[in-house]
C-alpha cells in the first residue's frame, strides 16, 4: 500500500526537494499548493492537487482521495520586511490558512504533522546559539505567526492526539545537485541567488543591507543549511512519528554562522566571477546574529548534514542557476 504524504507548498522551493526526498524514500508525495508563490514546473515527483487552504471543501476532499498517512506543511509567506509592513497578511495568511489544514487533518484522523517553523521565532538574540530551548521572542509578524502556529499544534496534541514534529531552521540554500528543483522566488530576496543573479548580470548588484552590524565585518551573520540536508531531516521526522515517539521539536542548522561579505567572498571563489555591489541600509527587523544548535537532531534523530558547507550550497546553487528558472 502506497505511503501518501501530503505536502504544503509542494511547488515551493523547499516543498519541491522534500517531495523528491520522500518519493526517493519510498513515500508518494501529494503537492497541494495554490501557486501564489510555487512553480508548476516544480511539481515532479508525485500527484498535484491545486487549491488554497483556506478552502475547507477542497481540503477535506483531498484529504479523503488520497487518505495521507502524515502532512508535510510547507506553505506559508515568508518575507520578513513585508511581514512588517502588512501583518494583518501574515496573521491571516499563515495563522489562518494553518488553522484550517490543521482542523481538516484531525477531521481526516491524519495524526502525523511535520511543519515548517523557523528561527525567526527567537527574534534578535545575538550571541546565543539558539536552540529547541531559547525562549521565543520574534521581532516580526513573520515569526511571530510562525510561533502561534506551533502553539496551535500543541494545542490540538492535547485535544485531538495530534502528533507533530516542529523544525525550526536557518537560512536554507543550495539545490538539488542533479538541478532537477531549485531555488527560484519572485520577487528573489535570498542572499546566494540574489548574489548569482548579480554575478551573471540578471540585476545590477547585490545590495548589502547593513554594514553597522555589532559584528565583525559589520554584515550580518547566519547560519545556512543545505536544502537537501534539510529535507532529509523531514523525512526522518517523518519517521519519527511513524514509529510513535511523539510530538518534538527540533532546531536545524549548520552550527556556523557565516557574514554576508563571508558568503560573498566564497560565491567569488567558487564561481570565479566578481560580485557586484552596493551598500544599502540595514532592513527593518533583521537581527544581527543567527546561528543553530543542532544537536537534538543529530542525536535523536539520527540526521547527519552532508552537504552544509558554504563551497558545496553555493555550487549546487550555481549549477541550478546556470540551469535556467521556471517559467511558469
Amino acid at each position: 500500500m502506497s505511503k501518501n504524504v501530503l505536502v504544503t507548498g509542494g511547488a515551493g522551493y523547499i516543498g519541491s526537494h522534500a517531495c523528491k526526498a520522500l518519493r526517493d524514500a519510498g513515500y508518494t508525495p501529494v503537492t497541494y499548493d495554490s501557486f501564489v508563490t510555487g512553480w508548476r514546473e516544480a511539481v515532479k515527483f508525485g500527484p498535484l492537487e491545486e487549491g488554497d487552504l483556506m478552502d475547507r471543501d477542497r481540503l477535506d476532499a483531498v484529504f479523503a482521495r488520497w487518505e495521507p498517512i502524515a502532512v508535510m506543511h510547507f506553505a506559508a509567506l515568508s518575507l520578513v520586511g513585508e511581514s512588517m509592513r502588512n501583518p494583518g497578511l501574515y496573521w491571516r495568511h499563515n495563522v489562518l490558512s494553518s488553522l484550517s489544514l490543521i482542523e481538516a487533518a484531525c477531521a481526516a484522523g491524519c495524526q502525523n504533522f511535520v511543519f515548517s517553523s523557523t528561527c525567526a521565532t527567537y527574534g534578535d538574540q545575538d550571541g546565543v546559539v539558539l536552540n529547541e530551548t531559547t525562549p521565543q521572542h520574534p521581532i516580526n509578524a513573520y515569526g511571530g505567526s510562525k510561533r502561534a502556529i506551533e502553539d496551535m499544534l500543541r494545542d490540538f496534541g492535547a485535544s485531538h492526539g495530534l502528533n507533530s514534529v516542529i523544525f525550526r531552521y536557518f537560512n536554507v540554500a543550495g539545490a538539488d545537485p542533479e538541478a532537477e528543483v531549485g531555488e527560484f522566488h519572485q520577487p528573489e530576496t535570498h542572499l546566494i541567488p540574489l548574489m548569482l543573479d548579480a554575478i551573471d548580470g540578471r540585476r545590477p548588484a547585490l545590495t548589502v543591507f547593513g554594514s553597522d552590524y555589532p559584528t565583525a565585518d559589520g554584515t550580518c551573520i547566519r547560519d545556512y543549511v543545505h536544502v537537501c540536508d534539510l529535507v532529509d531531516a523531514h523525512v526522518l521526522g517523518l519517521k519519527w512519528l511513524e514509529a510513535g515517539k511523539g510530538s518534538d521539536v527540533f532546531c536545524l542548522g549548520s552550527g556556523k554562522g557565516f557574514s554576508v561579505r563571508e558568503v560573498i567572498a566564497q560565491s567569488q571563489a567558487v564561481t570565479n566571477r566578481e560580485v557586484p555591489i552596493i551598500e544599502g541600509d540595514r532592513r527593518p527587523g533583521d537581527a544581527a546574529v543567527l546561528v543553530s544548535g543542532s544537536t537534538k537532531a543529530e542525536r535523536d534523530l539520527g540526521w547527519t548534514p552532508k552537504r552544509s558547507n558554504l563551497t558545496t550550497m553555493i555550487a549546487d546553487a550555481w549549477r541550478w542557476h546556470q540551469n535556467g528558472h521556471y517559467d511558469s
